[in-house]
């Protein structure tokens, strides 16, 4: 069963009595050379049958989208795998995710593409951007709240875990379970409500988690264990609530502080861009999947937006966000700015859109007589 594709071909082969894909998977490397190809990858499809994906050239080169991908509700077609499948960003699967990156590896882009996914679906967009705002400013009218400094942040971050517990009193509410209840309408998070009654998911971007981090009176201090407890709160519960973790910085680790070991261990997903050393690679990558530190430290610096993903499964592999420019993102957020949902808590910290400035015609010209 051979079928060829716009980067090569997909094959599929009946294994002999006795193999097994790892056999397959351990010839990839000789079957690349013998066919000539820039790789080979090997999946399992069923007991006894492994499809094969040869790929002609480096993908990550130029990236081209697949023209179908699995998108959907909370499903982001964001980037482009090493193997020619798209990458997909699939909050209901992976609820939390930890982005790290270097200035100019491509951290910004992959945010900018996720953002651009999410405008176009009845999510609630929540930015914390310690950066005075210039990373998220440009999609403001998409988003329901923007906090631009710690301050901010640490008034916002209250807002959100109060939301979390109200929905976790509406999913208990409709948990009293009375005789004759259907078992289908017996539920433990906001999935299981009635559509007429579920809330709208909340996915919560933070642009320099390391900002919210770092102190330099005792005031400050108590500020950031306070905002550390909530975001530990969020990551630990907003699941089941329908609220998720989009968290990029270009380090993460012990050194920062109290709280952020055991925030970083909520954060499921792990996307990895180019670093400045090793140390910062093993704080994304190390605890899941080790051998994927040093894929990470490999990525070039004239490669901007490759990364390597991992999540707790073990798994990793090598992607590269498509370019898309900030003026494009921001149209897309500025068309799609009806579909916020309302969210009356979140209402004092949405920020402030100007208006579009309408162009003024010139004067015009009188009518000139007509002569015969």
């Amino acid at each position: 069963m051979i079928r060829p594709t716009s980067t090569g071909l997909r094959l599929r082969l009946r294994l002999a009595p006795g193999q097994e894909p790892a056999d397959v998977a351990a010839s990839a490397e000789r079957l690349r050379h013998a066919w000539g190809v820039h790789a080979v990858y090997v999946r399992d499809v069923k007991p006894g049958v492994v499809e094969l994906r040869l790929v002609g050239f480096d993908v990550l080169r130029k990236v081209r989208m697949p023209r179908r991908t699995d998108a959907g509700p909370l499903r982001v077609p964001v980037a482009l795998r090493e193997d020619a499948t798209a990458y997909v960003r699939d909050y209901r699967a992976v609820p939390h995710e930890l982005v790290l990156g270097a200035t100019l590896s491509g951290k910004s882009m992959f945010l900018r593409n996720l953002l651009a996914g999410l405008a176009a679906q009845p999510v609630v967009l929540v930015g914390i951007d310690c950066k005075r705002g210039v990373e998220l400013a440009p999609f403001a009218p998409r988003l329901s709240a923007l906090a631009t400094d710690p301050e901010q942040a640490a008034e916002l971050l209250p807002v959100l875990v109060q939301e979390m517990e109200d929905r976790y009193d509406l999913i208990k509410a409709r948990q009293g379970i009375a005789p004759g209840t259907p078992a289908e309408e017996i539920t433990s998070d906001v999935w299981g409500l009635p559509d007429d009654e579920r809330p709208a998911p909340i996915v919560l971007f933070i642009d320099e988690v390391a900002e919210l981090f770092l102190v330099a009176t005792k005031k400050e201090e108590e500020r950031r264990d306070e905002m550390v407890t909530q975001l530990i709160r969020l990551a630990q519960l907003g699941r089941a609530a329908g609220i998720y973790l989009e968290v990029c910085g270009q380090r993460f680790g012990a050194e920062l502080g109290k709280g952020a070991t055991m925030l970083r261990a909520q954060l499921t997903g792990r996307v990895c861009h180019r670093v400045n050393d090793e140390a910062s690679a093993k704080m994304a990558l190390g605890d899941i999947a080790p051998e994927a530190v040093y894929a990470a430290c490999a990525i070039a610096p004239e490669m901007p937006g490759v990364a390597v993903v991992g999540d707790t499964s073990g798994g990793w592999s090598r992607i590269r966000t498509p370019h898309l420019s900030l003026a494009d993102a921001a149209a897309t957020c500025r068309d799609k700015a009806r579909l916020a949902p309302d969210v009356p808590a979140l209402s004092p910290f949405r920020p402030y859109v100007p208006p579009v400035p309408v162009k003024e015609s010139g004067p015009v010209a009188a009518p000139q007589p007509v002569t015969e």
